[in-house]
């Protein structure tokens, strides 16, 4: 059942909202985003195991959206699409892809070079750089995975301070050699451990002592939050854009030991995980809502900062998630429910364009100045770049976006005809989202190309493969398609769609 909009009660003026006066005041935002957290992690989705008080306050007090969609279900592309507005069709990142293929930290520690993933290119408009434009101070913390450490770096891409990861591979350590602070590594005291290192030869995999040299001295999520609320403290009197890019949930699984407790007392025992491809795990679930649980913590901690210093009022916060959850060796997402009303079985959220790698939690809250609610509005993380500007005073660059500040003012909103998705990973794979349609196109780089087609309305879950019932759906399905799909000036993304007249339909020869 659709919720009504309505205008926010703490209009100042008849016909101007709290916000429309806010923009005059240059409001602070503070976008936040997850990685690898399920749309059904949290409990204001619908979460039963995992405590999110905080984010649970968020949306009790904010707008919550439940038809909120990635731009693509990998880190790198789905940060591409959110920090430039465009969709997978346009973006010029469209799937995780390194500079040079190392997953050896050792080896990146020697030599910086070896770190970071395809970049963006020069003179791209991001986020921060159109909000600098308009006089923001800007900032990001946490991971970024869009460039190397010379090229297309935070800070030549917008942003005055940035603390985290620059390469994505390197995020796949809670407790790094090092993380770097603007452009100079800043060395941990943790020792290297690499991925896929077993337990030691003899060790009692029931024993939780077994699993103590995979954890450091320094957690590096500690860190970057420190930094964050520095950065909140050095432009408390100046509106500033953050945003806070933490590496929690993404496997491997690590979290302090106060929490791990905490769920271990509530889940009881549990088989531990050898982690392979990352590190062993003696309580993979505990673990798991441990990291979620954590950070939620951290939230709480932030917001109460913003209301210590009297700025709590004129900051819109803004959280999510990158993508769907994971369905690795370390991974519970089953067992939470982690992308629930959608699946979470493996090949269904993370990598996948099912509902549950692509449907994101996504909690918009500003203060006391929203009218609780929650919308079923459809929209995409590209819809945040003219957003952003529009509530900033900003330019907005050429975008694949539509502004959602009037669905959060409460007034008449523009909405897309459709929604568009494809990851050039494996044999190819293109999704359309119409009205209530899920429109799939499998294996689109080869010979077998075939539909899929979902009513989502009725089967959200995509289990009933209606395809060969609505020819006419999948024509509509098929100009859109074609109509979204640009080559990308990456030639490593690109590939040409089929012929139209040789796509099955899903399960038919």
């Amino acid at each position: 059942m659709k919720t009504k909009l309505t205008l926010t009660a703490l209009s100042l003026l008849s016909g101007a909202t709290c916000i429309q006066a806010q923009t005059k005041e240059r409001p602070n935002v503070i976008f936040i985003l997850m990685d690898d957290a399920g749309i059904g992690d949290f409990g204001c989705y619908g979460q039963e195991k995992i405590e999110t008080p905080n984010v649970d306050a968020l949306a009790a007090r904010g707008i919550r959206f439940t038809d909120m969609y990635s731009t693509a279900s990998l880190s790198g592309p789905s940060r591409c699409g959110l920090i430039t507005g465009k969709h997978m069709g346009h973006a010029q990142i469209r799937h995780n892809q390194n500079i040079y293929h190392t997953l050896d930290f050792a080896a990146m520690t020697a030599d910086s070079t070896l770190e970071g993933q395809v970049p963006l290119l020069d003179n791209t408009p991001t986020l921060a750089s159109v909000v600098k434009k308009a006089g923001y101070a800007t900032g990001m913390v946490g991971k970024w995975g869009l460039g190397t450490v010379t090229k297309a770096t935070p800070n030549q891409m917008g942003f005055d301070d940035y603390y985290g990861y620059i390469c994505q591979q390197i995020a796949h350590s809670y407790y790094p050699p090092f993380l770097w602070d603007n452009d100079r590594r800043e060395y941990l005291d943790n020792e290297i451990i690499e991925r896929d290192t077993p337990l030691d030869s003899g060790a009692d995999p029931l024993n939780p002592r077994s699993y103590d040299k995979y954890v450091g001295n320094i957690y590096a999520p500690d860190l970057m939050y420190d930094r964050v609320i520095k950065f909140i403290n050095d432009n408390k009197s100046t509106p500033f854009f953050l945003m806070w890019t933490t590496n929690l949930p993404h496997s491997p699984l690590a979290a302090p030991e106060r929490w791990i407790k905490h769920y271990v007392e509530k889940f009881g025992d549990e088989e531990p995980t050898a982690g392979k491809a990352y590190y062993p795990n003696r309580y993979p679930h505990a673990t798991y809502a441990a990291m979620i649980s954590y950070f939620d913590e951290q939230v709480g901690n932030m917001i109460a900062e913003l209301k210590r210093l009297g700025i709590y009022e004129n900051t819109m916060i803004v959280f999510t998630s990158d993508n769907g959850p994971a369905s690795n060796s370390c991974s519970s997402g089953e067992w939470f429910d982690s992308a629930r009303p959608f699946s979470a079985k493996k090949g269904w959220g993370k990598f996948s364009l099912r509902e549950g790698g692509i449907r994101m939690p996504f909690i918009v809250s500003y203060g006391s100045r929203l009218q609780p609610m929650v919308t079923e509005h459809m929209a995409m993380f590209c819809d945040f770049m003219p957003t952003l500007c529009e509530l900033t005073g900003a330019q907005c660059p050429p975008t694949d976006g539509i502004s959602f500040l009037p669905t959060l003012k409460g007034g008449k909103q523009n909405r897309h005809e459709f929604l568009y998705f494809e990851n050039p990973g494996q044999d190819g794979w293109v999704a359309v989202r119409w009205g209530k349609w899920k429109g799939h196109l499998r294996r689109a780089k080869t010979d077998n190309a075939e539909w899929e087609l979902f009513d989502l309305e009725t089967d959200p879950r995509e289990t009933n493969n209606l395809a060969s019932n609505h020819p006419d759906i999948l024509d509509k399905m098929w100009k859109f398609i074609t109509l979204s799909h640009e080559p990308s000036p990456h030639e490593k993304f690109n590939f040409d769609l089929p012929a139209r007249e040789k796509i099955k339909l899903a399960g038919i020869n």
